[in-house]
């Protein structure tokens, strides 16, 4: 019988396990090399993607520097911004174009018209740029032979515009909820199997070694088995923490992230949903782990709850562009589905607080009630040792 109170022995039991796993030299190295991967990305990323802003092209001009602006004008209409500067002459031009330090120079010619220098080709969106603003230089010019004030033909005819009435306008925060919903569907489904596996693992360890025996002398079972669930997945927690406040915090400070609130409102879900989604399973993979008494065991009765992770992450893969159809909202409804599709559905804004609220409830309850069959499960199967306990067998103990 225990001589300890059941609070302090499963923290101390607690506190062993997270010590355990923290301590191992393969968990630092790893956690230091994934941080940096994640860093690194991020940065990466930025690099090269501009951050989302548009490159600039650059066009060297010769002589007349009257038609710069309208080229700058028409590059920002068009959403390829052009930088534009003066250049001495022909000569220079060609030899600054094919070092690579301008993308064409424009050398003027005959009647208003202008020859384009390049390496190789000129894009198809430059070179439209580049025509549209000769055409409106020469346009001007033709207006003003005929006594005509190019000013006063564009201001009466400024309001001649098209406005685009879209029924469903296009999120602009779209890819980002998207690249949000995404890392939350991984990280779920890699740390719930992973720790998952880490609890099974270590109540056969204990077993096999005859270790489980010794601190029964001195625990109760579900000490033991609270004490365990809590260190693994408090190790899960904070990792998942340190790689959630260091990914988002790069992402913007980079400028790789800009929706700053959704950004903390997916990483507060997903470490929520990482509780309870741990929870439901831990305490199943424990009742597992005691079933067998041999490490190369484990596999044969903690495949059921393998496959079922497994279900709930190709559920949210394929729904990662559409987390609002029929049958993900209504799997996302129920568990221990709602631990990877709602963290999904909040990060992609689809999620109502009602929704939010009932699920996590109905993940409590669940939990719960299953907590209470394979706690006695693996209260009655911890000190069998020999041949593996099959799980029809299990159940049919209680």
């Amino acid at each position: 019988m225990s001589t300890i109170g059941t609070g302090r022995a499963i923290a101390l039991v607690a506190r062993r396990e997270f010590r355990t796993q923290v301590g191992k030299r393969s968990f630092l190295i790893s956690n230091l090399i994934t941080l940096v991967v994640i860093v690194g990305g991020i940065i990466a990323y930025s690099i090269f993607s501009g951050n989302g802003q548009p490159s600039s092209s650059s066009v060297g001009l010769v002589g007349d520097q009257s038609i710069a602006a309208t080229i700058a004008a028409v590059g920002d209409a068009a959403g390829a911004p052009v930088d534009v500067e003066q250049v001495a002459d022909a000569q220079t031009a060609r030899d600054r174009v094919t070092s690579g330090d301008l993308d064409a120079a424009l050398v003027p010619g005959d009647g208003g018209s202008y020859t384009a220098i390049t390496a190789s080709e000129l894009g198809a969106t430059l070179q439209s740029i580049l025509q549209t603003a000769v055409t409106e230089q020469a346009r001007a010019a033709a207006l003003v032979a005929v006594g005509v004030d190019p000013a006063e033909i564009a201001a009466r005819t400024a309001d001649a515009v098209v406005t685009v009435s879209a029924i469903d306008p296009p999120d602009p925060e779209r890819g980002q909820r998207v690249a949000l919903s995404m890392i939350a569907v991984i990280l779920l489904y890699g740390q719930i199997l992973l720790f998952g596996m880490y609890v099974a693992m270590g109540v056969v360890e204990e077993k096999s070694s005859r270790v489980v025996e010794l601190l029964l002398s001195t625990l109760r079972p579900m000490q033991l088995l609270w004490g365990k669930i809590f260190g693994i997945g408090a190790v899960g927690l904070a990792q998942m923490t340190v790689y959630g406040v260091v990914g988002v915090a790069t992402g913007l400070a980079t400028g790789t992230l800009t929706i700053t609130g959704a950004a903390l409102g997916t990483l507060a879900s997903v470490l929520g949903w990482f509780v309870l989604g741990y929870l439901f399973f831990a305490v199943l993979y424990a009742a597992g782990g005691s079933l067998v008494s041999r490490q190369e065991d484990v596999s044969s009765t903690t495949t059921p709850l393998t496959l079922l992770i497994m279900a709930m992450f190709f559920s949210a893969i394929f729904s990662i562009n559409n987390p609002d159809n029929t049958l993900i909202a209504t799997l996302s409804w129920i568990p221990p589905f709602s631990a990877i599709l709602m963290p999904l559905r909040i990060a992609s804004g689809v999620a109502t607080p009602l929704q939010i609220v009932t699920t996590v409830v109905l993940m409590i309850l669940a939990t719960a009630l299953l907590s209470a069959v394979a706690a006695r499960i693996y209260q009655r199967s911890i000190l069998r040792v020999g041949r593996t306990v099959g799980w029809r067998e299990a159940f049919a103990r209680q």
